[in-house]
């Protein structure tokens, strides 16, 4: 029978503290106030990214036995069927709790990203792109289809530095040359700077002052490891630069949706990120 940790770990449940504030994101660049659609989009996103994990361990069982046989597929603590049906019950679920015309087309067009990506475009050339699509597209779900270009912005910076993520992932297990970590560093520097640019112009001081510390932030949590990988590039580190990059992710959203007014909605987004920093002590987000 399957065990809960091993549950936990096939979706890497605490990584989903870091996708709560995409739909946040994409919400307070539309506009839109924090409410009980908020929450519902929060937990569609997770259960979405939760599909996306347990998809992924299904598709690469049979590497994963030579390359990461701790997993919980390739240790028989959870059996392929179990992964597979883990991913369509959270699917499921995920599109249930979008299921509204506003932003149900967004989250079958994520769904099928994701389900695209992990059977069929991870470890091709376009797999990096299919990964950023999906964060992408996680944010736009948030503004709904009426208000989605408001959140283009946003959701590109999401997907810029999820791509990023995903380059150094596909060498995570081999190590690779330090001109991979440093094209991550350079995407992560020039997202921190185009971010601030997205600022308005009529912001106020403060929100300015709120998102510029925040992209401090940012830069800081993801561009270290990234600069210790590429002084050197082992495995080892680029697995510290892919899981640091994850995290990354929280203060990077904090500082989208500071830059937008919505200070009060950003600062509780950061309590996650201690959170998720600790538990992936526990739980692998990778």
């Amino acid at each position: 029978m399957t065990g809960p940790r091993a549950l936990a770990e096939l979706v890497r449940a605490p990584a989903a503290l870091t996708v709560l504030g995409d739909t946040l994101t994409g919400g307070a660049a539309a506009g839109r106030n924090p409410g009980p659609r908020t929450a519902r989009l929060a937990a569609a996103s997770t259960c979405l990214y939760w599909a996306g994990m347990a998809l992924n361990d299904y598709a690469d069982r049979h590497v994963d036995a030579e390359e990461r046989p701790d997993r919980p597929v390739p240790s028989g603590r959870v059996g392929a069927r179990t992964a597979l049906a883990t991913a369509s019950v959270l699917t499921g679920a995920g599109l249930a709790l979008a299921a509204d015309r506003g932003t149900l087309p967004i989250a079958v067009a994520l769904a099928a990203t994701v389900w695209a990506y992990d059977l069929h475009l991870k470890n091709t050339p376009f797999g990096p792109a299919a990964m950023a699509t999906a964060r992408g597209l996680d944010v736009l779900m948030g503004a709904g289809t009426a208000r989605w270009r408001r959140a283009l912005p946003s959701a590109s910076v999401i997907a810029g530095h999820t791509y990023a993520v995903t380059m150094v992932s596909r060498r995570e297990a081999y190590g690779a040359t330090a001109s991979l970590p440093a094209g991550a560093l350079a995407a992560t520097t020039a997202l921190s700077l185009g971010a601030a640019g997205l600022c308005p112009p009529a912001a106020a001081p403060a929100h300015r002052a709120a998102s510029t510390v925040l992209l401090g932030g940012y830069l800081l949590a993801a561009g270290a490891p990234q600069l210790a990988a590429t002084v050197r590039p082992d495995a080892a580190h680029l697995r510290r630069a892919v899981g640091a990059g994850i995290h990354a992710m929280i203060p990077l959203q904090a500082a989208l949706i500071a830059r937008t007014g919505s200070v009060r909605a950003a600062l509780p987004l950061l309590a996650a990120y201690p959170l998720a920093r600790g538990l992936s002590r526990k739980v692998s987000p990778t």
